[in-house]
């Protein structure tokens, strides 16, 4: 039976996946898979995630963050 004085304990697991900062994370990812996926596609082969991280920072990341704070 729960205490109705106490609030109700909320997973740790859970507060990091609703976290905003995790959603950010998980954002940027998927833009970072989706890059690879474009520039593996041009090369013929897959390039990897880290050089397509590296490409996607230098490229497009300032742009991108910009594009979601509006």
């Amino acid at each position: 039976m729960a205490n109705e004085d106490q609030p109700e304990q909320i997973p740790q697991s859970e507060i990091v996946t609703r976290s905003s900062l995790y959603q950010e994370f998980l954002a940027e990812r998927e833009e970072i898979l989706k890059h690879k996926w474009l520039e593996s596609e041009k090369a013929g082969f897959d390039i990897g995630f880290e050089r397509a991280l590296l490409d996607w920072i230098r490229k497009h990341r300032d742009k991108w963050r910009t594009s979601r704070k509006n």
